[in-house]
């Protein structure tokens, strides 16, 4: 069965920007939707959303996992580990070092890339040039760089944001990646 996992970030909902539109989108192609609310989510930690998603999501040759800013850093650890290789791995403002000014990200482990990259049989990155949390086109770089796939660089803040007042209720470039 065609599944999908949808992880948004940091203080964030399954329900604000882009993910209900991705959820709905991807339901009527038959995909079964993920879209959780990440326990702690005002101070994501890995420690905690690392075990929920593992033991709550399905993986296998069929699945998809599609993270925004914090969700998407999360799915490299998901990536680390789970047995089966997915199907694709879609990051979205996504960082594998901590960020500048960021005191919530500086704890956050370096990533087994080789490891990264036996699980996902696609990886692709979308960030942004502008983007004011920091997770730009250098964090971009730096996943491209150790994990190959595919770098998309955009001009359009964060990609979702209530603080910058970026809604982002639609994101069609991220269905047609996916499908």
């Amino acid at each position: 069965m065609k599944n999908a996992i949808i992880i948004h970030g940091t203080k964030d909902t399954p329900d604000l920007y882009w993910f209900p539109y991705l959820k709905k989108n991807l339901e009527e192609l038959g995909y079964e939707v993920w879209a959780p609310q990440m326990p702690n989510s005002e101070v994501p930690n890995v420690k905690d959303w690392l075990p929920f998603v593992l033991s709550n999501g399905k993986f296998s040759e069929e699945t998809i996992l599609i993270g925004h800013s914090a969700g998407a850093q999360l799915v490299l650890s998901i990536l680390e580990n789970i047995t089966p290789q997915i199907k694709k791995a879609l990051l979205v403002s996504g960082y594998s070092e901590p960020l500048r000014n960021n005191d919530e990200t500086k704890d956050h482990g370096k990533f087994d890339y080789e490891k990264i990259k036996k699980h996902a049989a696609e990886l692709i990155f979308v960030n942004s040039d502008d983007d004011p949390w920091g997770c730009d086109d250098k964090q971009g770089k730096i996943m491209f760089d150790n994990l190959g796939g595919m770098l998309i660089i955009r001009h359009d803040g964060h990609m979702g944001s209530t603080m910058f007042n970026q809604p982002y209720k639609e994101f069609p470039l991220l269905l047609k990646l996916l499908i």
